[in-house]
C-alpha cells in the first residue's frame, strides 16, 4: 500500500491500563498499543481492559495479540488462541492489531501470518518485535510487505533503538512507502530527535513510563508475588504525561 510521505509523524504509546491510556492521550499520543505484562515484552490484554479502554479514549487503539511470553514459534493450540484474539480485537472495535509468528528457522511464518491478516481485516496490522528475532531482516521486511502488513515495530534487531539505529535507517530506506518501519525499544525523549534524524522514521513507539511507589500501606518487606524474578510489588510502571508530551514535541519539531 502506498502512503503519503508528507503525513505528520506519529507517536504510538504502549499502555497497560485505562489510566495510562488516558494519560497518553492527554499527553499527545496519536495512537495506543494496548497490552498487559510489559515487563515480559507484553501479552494480549484481557477483554475487560480492552473494552474499558476503548470506551475511555478517542485515539486509535492497536491491540497486541501475543498468547504467551517467550519465543514466537507457536504450536497449534497457541495459534488457535492467537487467531481468536485477533478476531476478538477486530469485533470489539480496535483500530488494529500487532501480531506475528516466526518459523523454527527464524523466518516469517507466511501461511500463519496470512491467516492473521485475513482474521484482522479490514483493520491495519503491525508486525511486532518478533521481527527482531528474524534471521534476515531484509527478507523478513519483503515478506511483510507482500503479506499486507501496514507497519513493523523493531529496534533494528539490537537490544535497543540506539544500538540498532543504523539497521533502522537501512530498513526505513528499504521500506520506502510500502510499509512503515516504526522504531521501538528504548525510545525516550532524550534520544528521539537524534533517532528521527538518523533513521528517517515517520513514527515512534514508546512506553513513556516511570516508576511510581504503591500507595498501599503494606509491610515494606512484603515479598514479590510469583516467581523469584517478579517485579517488586511495591513499585509499578505508569505512563508519564511529561514524557509523552516531550516525545510528541520531538515529532512535531521534526515536521516543522
Amino acid at each position: 500500500m502506498t502512503r503519503d510521505r508528507e503525513e505528520p509523524r506519529r507517536l504510538e504509546v504502549c499502555v497497560e491500563t485505562v489510566t495510562d491510556a488516558l494519560v497518553a492521550e492527554a499527553g499527545g499520543a496519536a495512537r495506543l498499543e494496548l497490552c498487559t505484562a510489559l515487563a515480559v515484552g507484553g501479552v494480549t490484554p484481557s477483554p475487560g481492559l480492552l473494552h474499558e479502554t476503548l470506551a475511555a479514549v478517542r485515539i486509535p487503539i492497536v491491540v497486541l495479540t501475543r498468547p504467551r511470553r517467550g519465543d514466537f514459534l507457536y504450536d497449534a493450540a497457541d495459534f488457535a488462541v492467537l487467531e481468536r484474539d485477533v478476531r476478538y480485537a477486530r469485533d470489539a472495535g480496535a483500530a488494529g492489531v500487532a501480531t506475528g509468528v516466526l518459523t523454527r528457522d527464524g523466518r516469517i511464518d507466511v501461511e500463519r501470518c496470512k491467516a492473521l491478516v485475513a482474521a484482522a481485516a479490514p483493520l491495519s496490522v503491525t508486525f511486532h518485535r518478533a521481527f527482531d528475532l528474524a534471521r534476515d531482516q531484509d527478507e523478513a521486511l519483503d515478506a511483510l510487505v507482500a503479506l499486507g502488513f501496514e507497519r513493523v515495530l523493531t529496534s533494528g534487531g539490537a537490544a535497543d533503538v540506539e544500538r540498532g539505529a543504523e539497521a533502522l535507517r537501512r530498513l526505513v530506506a528499504r521500506a520506502g512507502a510500502a510499509i512503515t518501519v516504526m522504531p521501538g525499544g528504548g525510545v525516550r525523549s532524550s534520544n528521539a530527535d537524534e533517532l528521527l534524524r538518523t533513521t528517517g522514521a515517520r513514527e515512534l513507539h514508546a512506553s513513556a513510563s516511570t516508576d511510581r511507589a504503591s500507595a498501599m500501606e503494606s509491610a515494606p518487606t512484603a515479598p514479590a508475588l510469583g516467581s523469584a524474578q517478579a517485579a517488586d510489588e511495591r513499585v509499578r510502571r505508569v505512563t508519564s504525561i511529561e514524557e509523552v508530551r516531550a516525545l510528541a514535541a520531538a515529532l512535531a519539531d521534526a515536521d516543522s
